[in-house]
This record gives C-alpha cells, sequence and structure tokens, in this order.
C-alpha cells in the first residue's frame, strides 16, 4: 500500500504479545499472583526454560513483577502491573472473538 506506515509502537505491541505463550502468561496472571511451579503447571506444554524466558522478557518490559518474600525457603511470585492489567480487556475481546469464531476439532 503507498503512504502507509506502521506505527512503531502498535508493532512493537504485536511483536511483544504475539511472541509464543506470552498472552497466556498473562492470561494465567489475571485472577491472582502465582509461583513459577503454578504458572508452569497451568501451561501444561511449556517448558521451565522458556516460561523463566518468558517471564525476564515481561519483567524487562514492566507488565509483570517478580516479588521475592525473604521466607525459608525463599517465595517468588509474579504478578501484573499496571501495564499488565490493562491487557485485561484486550485478552477478553481475544476471548470473545474466539468464542465466536473459532471451531475446535471434535474430542474423542
Amino acid at each position: 500500500m503507498e503512504g502507509f506506515e506502521m506505527c512503531p509502537r502498535f508493532e512493537k505491541a504485536v511483536d511483544l504479545l504475539s511472541k509464543r505463550w506470552v498472552a497466556l502468561i498473562v492470561f494465567v496472571l489475571m485472577p491472582q499472583p502465582r509461583r513459577f511451579g503454578e504458572i508452569e503447571s497451568c501451561l501444561s506444554n511449556l517448558s521451565g526454560k522458556v516460561l523463566s524466558d518468558r517471564l525476564k522478557e515481561m519483567e524487562s518490559e514492566g507488565i509483570i513483577q517478580r516479588t521475592v518474600y525473604p521466607e525459608m525457603p525463599v517465595r517468588i511470585e509474579y504478578s501484573l502491573t499496571a501495564k499488565g492489567i490493562a491487557l485485561a480487556p484486550i485478552l477478553g475481546e481475544i476471548g470473545n472473538w474466539s468464542t465466536d469464531w473459532i471451531e475446535l476439532a471434535e474430542q474423542r
């Protein structure tokens, strides 16, 4: 298209949210903070290494925060920041769209 230019912020947002597992991690954290193992068990096909990488990326982008509790053993929880919580309506709309338009293969 002649004269069309992609907005760099939009492009960066889509790039971030389209990385495998990012949107699902946000979805898992929407109800409450969770520990690493809880997130991992909610997303059964996700490897620990990929989860660790995604959590670091999301923390550096300001979408989640990592809280370390000085207990024995040390407890670490991940929660959404205001920036991450702001994604809730977007994911809700994706959920609505998927209900209307996505068909799943029949379970046997």
